[in-house]
Order: C-alpha cells, then structure tokens, then sequence
C-alpha cells in the first residue's frame, strides 16, 4: 500500500503495473485476506505493527473489491480499469494536440508494435492502451520468472515502454496544470 501511494504520484505506469501484479498475489492467496495477514503481511518486518496492520486492511480491502466486482479468477478492479481510461483520454488529446509533436512520433513508432499485439492477442476490443499494459505486465512476468523474452519482444517492449513513460509524464504534468495542449 505504502509502494502503490508513492508510485500513483510518481509513474502512473508503474503504479498500474504494480496494482495488476497485488491482484496477481490476492488471487495466489485464493483471495483470503485473513491468509494474506497471517502469511504474507509479516514478511514487511520494515514497518511499524501499525504499518503491516493498516497494510493488512488494504489488501482485506482489496479482496473485498475483487469479491464484489467479480474478479477473483481473472480481469483488473474497477479502480485499475479507471485509470486506463483516464490515460486513454489523455492519450488521445496528446495525438490530438499540435503542441506535443514528440508523443504522437513515439506513438507511431510503436504504433506497429501495437497492431501486432492486438492482432496476435484475444482482447483485441480493448482499449490500446491496455493491450501496451498487458505486454508490459507479460515481459515483467516473464523476467521475474527468468524466462527468455525474444529479441522481437525486447523491441517491441522498448518503444512501448518509451510511450508509456511519456504518458505517464504528461499525466503528472495534467495533475499539476501543466500540461499545454
């Protein structure tokens, strides 16, 4: 919780990321928030009882979510879906916008990339920009389980990557009223 507080005012790319992969670890623990308490909660000996107890609660909270919005085996809280969509109307106000030629030539130098994930994946109706989160969120799996990722995929990666830092700081930029469209 402590993480997801500094990353949602830093990157808000990162902070998706790492909100898709607590959904990853509630449904490791079978969507048991009394497990998650006992077993994984005390594994942060860096905070305060207070801390890991108000912790706790978070995720309790998190798994009430997941209960109540219907995603315990698959698919993202509404919570994680909103914050696609408010980058999907930014994203496409930047495209939109004279004033930000270097994000739209970093759209459309990983605008190929793109196309191919949508082509090749099953969610082909979802927003672009949640297509260029899952190949993200499938490379930084596949990295923490020390799998290979191909060369194609390490290119695609990086331009998606490169538009999504963008994004995210532009994102920060329309937070603080900053940002000229």
């Amino acid at each position: 919780m402590f993480i997801s507080k500094d990353l949602k005012k830093q990157n808000i790319t990162a902070y998706l990321l790492y909100m898709w992969q607590v959904e990853d670890l509630i449904r490791a623990y079978n969507c048991d928030a009394e497990r998650l308490k006992s077993d994984y909660v005390p594994r942060f000996t860096q905070y305060t009882p207070e801390q890991r107890e108000e912790l706790a609660r978070w995720y309790a909270d998190l798994v009430e979510m997941m209960r109540s919005e219907g995603v315990m085996q698959k698919g993202h809280l509404q919570i994680n879906r909103n914050i696609i969509l408010l980058l999907t109307d930014l994203h496409n106000e930047l495209l939109h916008s004279t004033k930000q030629p270097f994000y739209s030539a970093a759209y459309y130098k990983a605008l190929p990339f793109i196309v191919e994930l949508r082509s090749k994946g099953s969610s082909q109706d979802n927003p672009e920009l949640e297509n260029c989160f899952e190949a993200l969120y499938g490379v930084l799996l596949l990295r923490m389980q020390q799998k290979p990722v191909s060369s194609e995929t390490e290119k695609a990666v990086a331009e998606i990557s490169k538009l999504m830092t963008m994004l995210s700081e532009y994102y920060n930029q329309e937070k603080e009223g900053t940002l000229e469209l």
